[in-house]
């Protein structure tokens, strides 16, 4: 006869699904703001200096310095600037997810 094998702590149902986080999580994401904040300003900023025409990718063939100065391709190019920090934005909004849950507010009678 074999006895049953102990299956282990019963682990809470509304803390199933979840894991805790550690501190190297809560690092990443604030590295990643950081860091898609400081790619994001570069890129607005980049395109209207003068540095932008002496750049090495303008004289790499003659017929891209053209598009190179466009405003319309500096334009695209700020664009994904803006895009860029605008997910460095929605990302520190996302690090409430590592606070702990907040008790639910009592409810008036």
């Amino acid at each position: 006869m074999t006895t049953p094998q102990n299956p282990g702590p019963v682990e809470d149902a509304a803390t199933e699904g979840e894991r805790p986080h550690r501190w190297i999580h809560k690092v990443g994401a604030v590295l990643f703001a950081f860091f898609c904040f400081e790619v994001g300003a570069f890129l607005l900023l980049f395109p209207w200096t003068d540095a932008w025409h002496r750049s090495y990718f303008s004289g790499l063939t003659p017929g891209w310095y053209e598009l190179w100065v466009s405003p319309y391709f500096r334009g695209a190019i700020s664009g994904l600037g803006v895009v860029d920090i605008g997910i460095a934005v929605l990302e520190v909004f996302r690090l409430r997810r590592f606070s702990r849950a907040a008790e639910p507010p009592p409810s008036i009678q």
